[in-house]
């Protein structure tokens, strides 16, 4: 009978934030699991002798870091977006990146259809016996002004996610437009209807934003971009928060009464009291919670299988 592969003979990987508890143990099975922040004081030392990384969004993959692990073979990302990953250093160094990049669609299609219901369908809850009256004016007073099927939905970035709202939006009776870079095949539109950017903004009642986190994102709506709106849209960003100009946005927002920012990504994250959009009657902000279900959250911490293959030197399902 072959021999139970001692601890001291198993690759080291570094956990540096939260996994679901089930691919943790799936992992600690195979590899010693050390659990050790990367501001951790310990972290330096054992970094120079792991030969696998599994972070989410707070772990910053840098030239720097990747010169005290010699040994490193992978860095397992923990969910979507690479923003956090310096890739051409990783390949340079030559280290494998790996990450879910399916996890967390349908968690986030499910929040940005709770945005555009809060934001169109005003409710109340009765704790208690109100008067005839009164219970008139309640109704009266909660009769929503559009219904999701009188509106045009603008998707700024058709990926997995945007395609996938598309898809979700359809089925409301929604018009849906939509821009992206890539040529999207009429079979993958699910009845969207491509349009320039500018057009889209113009046209749109409703902006979701689902472009992905390359460098020449940052800032790609401004001020130039923001006048081109309706007076009273409804503007959702799950995306990434420096896609955003906050300062022109804070302004827009502050210029028409009528519109609503919802916005669930930011730029820094968390922000201080300094944020411009911080106090705005009609700017939603919530704590980057669009991903956050338990199914999407241990979807995503599957992303050690991946760090696994390339650990036994296999080629990884979802690589970078």
């Amino acid at each position: 009978m072959a021999k139970k592969p001692s601890s001291s003979s198993k690759p080291l990987v570094i956990q540096t934030e939260h996994l679901d508890d089930e691919p943790a143990a799936w992992l600690s099975e195979r590899c010693q699991l050390e659990i050790c922040p990367a501001e951790n004081p310990k972290f330096p030392e054992l970094l120079s002798k792991a030969q696998g990384l599994v972070i989410r969004t707070y772990t910053r993959i840098t030239p720097a870091l990747l010169k005290n692990a010699p040994k490193l073979k992978v860095v397992g990302r923990a969910g979507v977006g690479l923003d956090n990953v310096d890739l051409p250093a990783c390949k340079a160094a030559g280290v494998r990146v790996v990450s879910t990049p399916d996890a967390n669609t349908r968690a986030v299609i499910e929040y940005v259809l709770a945005l555009l219901l809060d934001a169109t369908r005003p409710r109340l809850f009765l704790s208690q016996v109100i008067e005839p009256e009164r219970w008139k004016e309640v109704r009266s007073e909660l009769r929503a002004s559009r219904q999701l099927c009188e509106m045009t939905l603008g998707i700024l970035g058709f990926g997995r996610i945007g395609s996938s709202l598309a898809a979700v939006a359809e089925k409301l009776h929604m018009r849906v437009i939509y821009h992206d870079l890539l040529e999207i095949p009429a079979k993958q539109r699910s009845g969207a209807t491509p349009v320039s950017r500018d057009e889209l903004l113009s046209t749109c009642d409703v902006l979701s934003i689902h472009v992905d986190g390359r460098p020449e994102n940052r800032k790609l709506l401004t001020a130039r971009d923001f006048a081109l709106l309706k007076d009273n849209p409804i503007i959702i960003n799950t995306s990434r928060g420096f896609v955003i100009d906050n300062h022109a946005l804070a302004d827009f927002m502050i210029a028409h009464p009528g519109a609503l920012a919802m916005l669930d990504v930011h730029e820094p994250e968390p922000f201080d009291a300094t944020y411009p959009l911080l106090d705005i009657p009609n700017v939603h902000l919530s704590p980057h919670i669009a991903s956050s279900t338990d199914l999407a959250q241990k979807n995503m911490s599957w992303v050690v299988k991946d760090v696994w293959r390339v650990l036994e030197g296999q080629e990884p399902n979802f690589p970078a």
